[in-house]
């Protein structure tokens, strides 16, 4: 096993700045644009981000970290951030974003002793029996997946623009 807590937590801290830095500042142009239908933009990406935030990482690691073993982890809905309003600006959606992962990265350090709750379990609804190690492996895993399909996104607007050199960028793969 490679799962080493403070190693999650030195990613998990970086995401939020790491978002920043890519997208603050940037035309509708980058932030919109998607790989077609059903497909999420970027601004989706940190408002999915936003909800995972609230609603599915830190409930889940408490419901697991309580004495009932294999409780039931709540729901999670993949795509509520889709409901959410668009209204306000990447750079407040960002900073919210910033804020909740600060708050959760606090509570996270304060709750888990990695010596005593790492093989702690929850029951999950489609997978069954799951570690909180497993859970916080898939949070940072997570940010990976959603950072890189950012940049898939982004990149994929200038597909047909680099001409022959599509060829040699593996991103369009």
């Amino acid at each position: 096993m490679n799962f080493n807590l403070e190693e999650s937590i030195e990613i998990l801290e970086r995401t939020p700045q790491t978002l920043e830095q890519l997208l603050t500042g940037l035309s509708d142009g980058w932030l919109q644009s998607n790989e077609g239908e059903g497909t999420w933009n970027a601004f989706e990406v940190v408002n999915h981000l936003i909800e995972c935030e609230k609603t599915n990482w830190m409930p889940r690691l408490e419901t697991m970290l309580q004495e009932r073993k294999n409780q039931h982890l709540p729901p999670f809905d993949r795509f509520a951030h889709l409901r959410l309003s668009t209204e306000v600006s990447i750079e407040e959606k960002l900073k919210e974003f910033k804020t909740l992962r600060t708050e959760n990265i606090t509570k996270l350090r304060k709750l888990i002793d990695p010596e005593l709750h790492l093989e702690q379990t929850g029951f999950h609804p489609a997978f069954g029996v799951v570690r909180v190690r497993e859970l916080l492996s898939t949070w940072t895993v997570h940010d990976f997946t959603h950072i890189a399909q950012i940049v898939r996104v982004m990149a994929k607007r200038y597909r047909t623009d680099v001409g022959p050199w599509k060829e040699y960028l593996s991103i369009f793969k």
